[in-house]
């Protein structure tokens, strides 16, 4: 067969834009050359609706056993007892998550994603928004979860289920006082960890699993895998919400779990990339992993020092996890302009909305700022000092060509000191 050029050619262009460039993606990482030669291979071709013992296919003995590794190893980076490694992606999974739980109609509560939150806590262009009714809580002026706007809504409104987590948020969660409103109003607790997941399983965070009912994230993220989502629970359960499954039959909380992943929201699972996931997450077992994790936070707090220092006003005033949201309005620049702008040196990052935002989602006040990516590639805090003063350069400097192309071609020079990927040539 004739080897695609068009197609191997771009992934190779690819490559390259990787390799030379600064990522600065919060939800973006490097995955280990082994976690993405397991995605590319032959488990692809198999079929396997169900579960590991129980599928509706013949021959899944081989891949009944790659899920069970994957689902072991899950449940031991976070010490629960249950974990479905099926969704697709955190989406989905979060999906499934409100097919277990709720009713079209119901009420639950999360976080605004204007304030910090995702697009799955209740978006109106969401199917979360959208087949639900979702009420919102905040953070207050000084860029914290407002947790006495979180308690007043439960209180009155009485969600069946109350969100915490977030896609742009720099701080850790009270995850003990959001239970405790919870238990008050016979609500579940349903926490998305995607973004902070990996330093979770570090343990240098607060840990949900003590107070949330359930939890779900993606696999790549922080935890630097490969792109996917899970759903777990440290204690199965006989719920008290009187949930039932589509026959009307009471059932434990892990079963309506993997029935609303499979047939509620997904066909076949993709076996190669549950082998990725597995992979994965015996790399986070690995005692290397937990100084990954240290270095993660070590980097963003040095990187929000180096913004302070330099007259950025970041929300909450600093991060006690991977990312920092930084409000540009006092730089004169948008989010949008500043992508854009730093594009063109090759250092990637979003445009985000911060909270209180008087832009619109497609301009944005902000940026949103994560060094799990380039942490992985070997930089240290000293690093960090040296990419803000790039990316200060350029801003400060936006509508100058020639500085844009210089900062392009030092920060080239600057990332060849961490290679990537040199298995691949």
């Amino acid at each position: 067969m004739q080897k695609d050029t068009a197609v191997f050619n771009l992934i190779d262009k690819e490559l390259e834009r990787q390799r030379h460039g600064i990522e600065l993606i919060a939800s973006e990482n490097f995955t280990s050359l082994q976690v993405m030669q397991a995605m590319g291979t032959c488990p692809t071709n198999k079929y396997a609706e169900g579960y590991p013992g129980k599928r509706y296919y013949g021959g899944c003995e081989v891949v009944d056993e790659i899920e069970q590794l994957a689902i072991d190893r899950l449940k031991q980076v976070f010490n629960c007892s249950w974990a479905n490694v099926q969704p697709h992606s955190g989406a989905s999974a979060n999906a499934a998550v409100f097919l277990a739980v709720m009713k079209p109609g119901e009420k639950f509560l999360g976080l605004d994603l204007s304030m910090g939150g995702h697009l799955t806590h209740g978006s109106p262009a969401n199917f979360s928004g959208k087949t639900y009714h979702a009420l919102h809580y905040g953070v207050t002026k000084d860029g914290i979860v407002d947790y006495e706007q979180l308690e007043n809504l439960a209180r009155t409104e009485k969600p069946k289920m109350i969100i915490c987590g977030a896609s742009a948020y720099s701080r850790d969660w009270d995850y003990k006082r959001i239970r405790a409103v919870a238990d008050e109003i016979g609500a579940v607790v349903f926490a998305d960890i995607a973004h902070p997941a990996g330093l979770i399983a570090a343990g240098l965070l607060n840990d949900p699993f003590d107070h949330c009912h359930i939890v779900s994230s993606t696999t790549h993220k922080t935890l630097r895998g490969p792109r996917g989502g899970v759903i777990m629970l440290r204690h199965d359960f006989e719920n008290p919400w009187g949930l039932k499954d589509p026959k009307g039959n009471l059932r434990m909380m892990s079963s309506l779990l993997d029935l609303a992943v499979f047939p509620g929201s997904q066909g076949g699972p993709l076996e190669h990339v549950i082998a990725a996931k597995a992979v994965a997450f015996g790399e986070i077992l690995s005692p290397d992993f937990k100084a990954y994790g240290q270095q993660v936070i070590s980097n963003a707090q040095a990187m929000a020092t180096a913004f302070v220092s330099r007259g950025y006003n970041l929300i909450s005033n600093g991060t006690d996890n991977h990312l920092m949201l930084i409000d540009l309005r006092n730089k004169n620049l948008t989010g949008k302009k500043a992508q854009e702008t730093l594009d063109k040196a090759h250092i990637t990052l979003n445009k985000n909305a911060v909270p209180f935002d008087d832009k619109s989602p497609f301009v944005t006040s902000g940026i949103r700022v994560g060094v799990p990516a380039i942490t992985t590639r070997g930089a240290k805090e000293a690093d960090m000092e040296t990419v803000v003063n790039f990316i200060d350069k350029v801003l400060m400097n936006a509508d100058d060509e020639a500085v844009i192309a210089a900062v392009k071609a030092d920060v080239k020079s600057f990332m060849q000191q961490f290679p990537l990927y040199t298995e691949l040539g």
